[in-house]
């Protein structure tokens, strides 16, 4: 009896995966549950395991190939004794997909038919290929590698032409939406740097956001003098106590969840035709390594203390460092937090990570001097000061309410020390 394996869904919001590496090959005996496949996404690095125990048929999608959740990836011959009495990780993949998407399906059919894999784009640019003349045979109308191929052998293909997309310049109505990779002049000594899949499932993720999301931007500096004279009083005993190092990171990630609480609109997302506002604060924290950037999930963050956001940042930058998050370490997410400061940025415009509605940035604490307010009368001192930049997708929330919300986290920040401040 032949079963059919399909592109599971690795993520909220994730809607395809690329296939990194192939981990068998037909004829290949399998067991229920072994990997069989490498797959990447713009969330995480996962492996697929088989849902049954047979020998491998047929490979129906090829390595560093694209394609949605649902697609058809392999087929598996089993015993017809067998009992199929596990639920398919891509069933249960393809009823997600229809379940987020049952109050919208045309419009995620259309959002679908206009997203290209990288194969396919590459493909059309060698060729000259305009993909929105194609009439997609893919799930949802998407463009499929054969789509293209078919046009190439009709000899169909034609010239470049620039792509016609508004750039919001009052001199220019049009420019070029796609650059020809083969216009990009080079000279002896430039090295050409192959995209990873990674790479390319974060570059698709980041253009998603910055087209569909129209951002707005506001910063706002705080005195955390306080806060730093507090932290380094009390970081030496913390290591001792607890094993772990304690950063800045958990103040300030305390002091944003209270005031999401607070201003619960910044805890949303757009959904088309209405606005999502999530009940749980699920923090999603940028974890950078020197091959690409991950957004590992604090779940239930405003519920934890500072030891408690300590401990969980410690022990996702760890499994982000080895290699070893999992598809649930990175679903929920419903808040992004950055800390650039730790690379000594001290001002950032944040890209959102969609579908959320904000990512605020903790930019570098730096001494400076400040005019401060004393009874006194006004006088300046060295004090520690930090940017916070938030950006936001401006079709769910606007300045005021955001305004507020940084203000709320100011206020947190600056009230923190050693009498009022627990870490426990």
């Amino acid at each position: 009896m032949k079963k059919e394996m399909k592109m599971p869904q690795l993520g909220e919001s994730v809607t395809e995966g690329t296939i990194n590496k192939w981990l068998v090959a037909p004829g290949d005996t399998v067991q229920k549950y072994e990997p069989i496949a490498e797959v990447v996404t713009d969330k995480v690095n996962a492996e697929i395991p088989s849902s049954f125990t047979g020998v491998i048929k047929e490979l129906f999608v090829q390595e560093d190939d694209t394609v949605a959740v649902g697609t058809l990836i392999c087929s598996i011959e089993v015993e017809s004794e067998q009992k199929d009495d596990s639920v398919d990780s891509e069933k249960e993949a393809a009823s997600d997909t229809q379940n987020e998407g049952s109050e919208n399906k045309e419009s995620t059919k259309q959002d679908q038919s206009k997203r290209y894999s990288p194969a396919v784009l590459k493909m059309a640019s060698e060729h000259g290929i305009q993909l929105e003349d194609i009439e997609g045979t893919g799930k949802g109308g998407r463009i499929t590698r054969k789509d293209v191929q078919q046009i190439i052998d009709k000899g169909d293909q034609k010239q470049p032409t620039s792509i016609k997309n508004e750039d919001y310049s009052p001199t220019k109505e049009v420019t070029s939406k796609h650059t020809v990779e083969n216009s990009i002049s080079t000279a002896e000594g430039d090295l050409a740097i192959p995209l990873t899949p990674i790479r390319k499932a974060i570059a698709a993720n980041m253009v998603r956001s910055k087209q569909e999301a129209p951002h707005a931007w506001m910063m706002i500096e705080v005195d955390v003098t306080n806060l730093v004279n507090f932290r380094n009083k009390v970081k030496a005993s913390f290591k001792e106590k607890e094993g772990i190092n304690l950063t800045y990171l958990p103040f300030f990630t305390k002091a944003i969840v209270e005031a999401l609480k607070v201003y619960p609109q910044m805890n949303s997302m757009w959904a088309e035709n209405k606005i999502i506002q999530k009940r749980d604060i699920n923090l999603s924290l940028a974890v950078a390594t020197e091959e690409a950037l991950f957004v590992p999930v604090i779940k239930a963050a405003d519920e934890k203390t500072v030891k408690g956001l300590a401990r969980e940042i410690n022990d996702l930058a760890t499994k982000v460092r080895k290699g070893t998050l999992q598809s649930a370490d990175v679903q929920g997410g419903t808040f992004t937090v950055n800390n650039t400061g730790a690379f000594g940025s001290v001002l950032s415009t944040p890209i959102i990570n969609f579908p959320q509605a904000a990512i605020l940035s903790i930019e570098s604490i730096v001494k400076r001097p400040v005019v401060l307010e004393t009874d006194q009368g006004d006088m300046i001192a060295i004090r520690s000061m930090v940017n916070l930049c938030l950006s936001i997708d401006h079709r769910v929330l606007d300045g005021l309410i955001c305004g507020k919300f940084l203000a709320q986290v100011k206020e947190n920040l600056e009230k923190i020390n050693e009498d009022h401040t627990s870490i426990y």
